[in-house]
């Protein structure tokens, strides 16, 4: 069978805007389906009829979280959810003694605390001592090497990536040489919202942000977790001389910090030097083998 020659582009058909439909598409409908064809126009809700934000989105100034309000640029992203065989067998065996489970709105995401829990440390770790509360844990590292040289300090990771806390469980069954480390509780939470309702005003001895991610190009810097509203919410935490310890390997956030965090009055620069419980992360080794230099921050509590 011989095929039909190709017609010239010029002569093929283009549907303009108002064009009908292309020649060979069949657009009769019979009258039954003109008489039971739904009418699919929607009516645009009235505004401010919404008194509830979306889930996910609780955002500082709504009446369930705190008179400040906050922009719902979110400082993270949700890498992918697969982890390595030994780490999900880490957390297999660890989860639950170690991955805090807290109450969440209904239909909310995964990384959003019911506001209306405050945790109580002494029903947690079944004591009361002084609590480090650690914002993006990523994999573990400070988190880990911190519980073994403060056994009689509790710590808490507020983490959104979970194969990063099953890495920290890993490292945590390699740390102990058998299980789980009973002063530690991480929590799956956006820690920017986490840190206005769950923990309880000056009950937090150290809080850590150990290299946050960097958002380096300008477009981003407003991703950047360490705002202003995100100082005063780390402030209402800080128990009485309390510390806030900061690291980050790019010039242009330690200067951003500086600006930031500088310009709270009810804290003070205690001191530039490394923290003392902060081990040689993979980021700090990242940045040190790029030329970058690593600057650590240490505010106190006026």
């Amino acid at each position: 069978m011989a095929l039909s020659p190709r017609r010239p582009r010029s002569e093929r058909w283009v549907r303009g805007v108002s064009d009908g439909p292309h020649p060979r598409q069949n657009t009769s409908k019979s009258p039954t389906e003109h008489a039971t064809t739904p009418d699919r126009t929607r009516e645009k809700p009235p505004p401010n009829t919404r008194t509830q934000p979306p889930a996910g989105h609780y955002a500082l100034g709504h009446p369930f979280i705190g008179p400040r309000p906050l922009a719902r640029t979110r400082s993270f992203t949700r890498r992918g959810g697969r982890m390595p065989r030994t780490h999900q067998a880490a957390w297999d065996r660890l989860a639950d003694q170690v991955v805090l489970e807290v109450p969440r709105p209904m239909g909310a995401t995964s990384t959003v605390v019911d506001p209306a829990y405050c945790l109580d440390p002494r029903d947690v770790f079944g004591r009361l001592a002084p609590l480090v509360v650690e914002v993006g844990s990523g994999s573990g590292d400070a988190l880990v090497a911190g519980a073994a040289q403060r056994p009689g300090w509790d710590f808490i990771a507020l983490e959104v990536w979970k194969p990063g806390i099953g890495h920290a469980l890993a490292k945590m069954e390699a740390q102990t040489g058998a299980g789980a480390q009973p002063n530690v509780r991480i929590v799956e939470v956006d820690a920017v919202v986490a840190l206005q309702t769950m923990f309880a005003p000056g009950s937090v001895h150290e809080v850590w942000t150990f290299f946050p991610d960097p958002w380096p190009k300008a477009k981003h810097h407003k991703r950047r977790i360490v705002t202003p509203d995100f100082v005063d919410a780390v402030v209402r935490l800080l128990a009485p001389d309390g510390v806030w310890r900061l690291a980050t390997d790019w010039d242009h956030y330690a200067e951003s910090m500086r600006e930031v965090v500088g310009a709270e009055p009810r804290l003070e620069l205690a001191s530039t030097d490394r923290a003392p419980l902060r081990p040689v992360t993979r980021f700090e080794r990242r940045g040190t083998e790029a030329g970058r230099q690593i600057t650590d921050l240490a505010y106190r509590l006026r």
